[in-house]
């Protein structure tokens, strides 16, 4: 099995290597920005055939040199930067190099998976199914989430959904997102914090029905991402876009507190003013509706959020990667 996967040095798609190596899959081929590929940390002791750079790959798909012989792509690379603005970029980088890749995947008859997000759902006020009769009525609070949401509309108004599958992402933290800086998780950057100061800093709450800190997400562990990823592989005849949460939202507070628990920390949160550029496309709530997952025969059942952050702290203690 020849797979190609594109984002696989960064967060999600180093993950879902390693998934593959445990399931004994090393003909991967890693598309990538180059240096990022060849020297990121992410990348060490992974599997693989070999590298391909991001620009050049998309030049072989649209030009129909692509090899024959791959047999699937698993399309994870994208900016998930949630505060670019620049829609523009956002449409080649996430949608444009998207639709490329599918049109040659169906063309050619191979399966094509690619990462949306949760962003696709705004705020929520059409609900978290990830059905699709309710796809176009979602409305996301920012480009990121217009880039993700546009493309899904694609597979949709061009009936390919039986051709594809799509995993709708929602909060995933975990080894391996080292690199992702300001996106980092607060786990992540929440362990760094209290290492220093002994305090965790969450957001105020701008809305009255939630406290400051009580604003909830559906937060997923990387390892738990993977499965449901891996469940699609190995279920061909299950098609479509799916939702990759747990089903079941905690607030920043819970994850705060698991955070203090796996430390052996007695908890110590400030909660400081949320910045501008974010405010207006700031999610509340975020859960997500499992219905057509389950329905899919994907009975995956996700760790606990406690077991989850204390597994992650172990590796951040150690500076381990997946």
């Amino acid at each position: 099995m020849k797979i190609v996967v594109t984002g696989g040095a960064g967060f999600i798609g180093s993950a879902f290597l390693w998934k593959l190596n445990t399931q004994g899959i090393k003909d991967i081929i890693v598309v990538d920005v180059t240096d990022k590929a060849e020297y990121s940390a992410n990348m060490k002791g992974r599997d693989i055939t070999g590298y391909i750079e991001r620009d050049d790959f998309l030049r072989m798909a649209e030009s129909g040199r692509m090899d024959k012989s791959i047999d699937m792509i698993v399309h994870l690379g994208a900016c998930a930067d949630t505060t670019q603005t620049d829609s523009e970029y956002l449409g080649r980088n996430n949608f444009q190099y998207t639709k490329a890749l599918a049109l040659w995947s169906i063309k050619n008859n191979k399966p094509f998976f690619y990462a949306s997000s949760a962003a696709t759902y705004g705020s929520g006020g059409a609900g978290y199914s990830d059905d699709d009769l309710f796809t176009p009525k979602l409305k996301p609070l920012n480009e990121y989430g217009w880039s993700k949401h546009k493309f899904d509309l694609w597979v949709l108004d061009n009936n390919i959904t039986n051709k594809v599958v799509g995993f709708k992402f929602f909060n995933v933290y975990g080894p391996n997102e080292y690199h992702k800086q300001d996106m980092r998780s607060m786990v992540n950057k929440g362990y760094y914090q209290i290492k220093e100061t002994g305090r965790l800093k969450l957001f105020k709450s701008y809305k009255p029905e939630y406290n400051a800190g009580g604003q909830m997400r559906d937060f997923i562990y990387i390892k738990d991402a993977v499965e449901v990823m891996w469940f699609f592989l190995m279920n061909p005849d299950r098609r479509g876009i799916y939702n990759v949460g747990t089903g079941h939202a905690h607030t920043w507070n819970e994850l705060g507190r698991a955070l203090f628990k796996a430390l052996e920390i007695g908890p110590d949160i400030e909660y400081i003013d949320m910045p501008q550029n974010i405010k207006q496309q700031y999610q509340y709530f975020t859960q997500a509706d499992l219905t057509k997952l389950r329905a899919a025969g994907c009975d995956y059942r996700f760790t606990d959020i406690d077991t989850a952050v204390k597994d992650y702290v172990g590796y951040l203690e150690l500076g381990r990667y997946l």
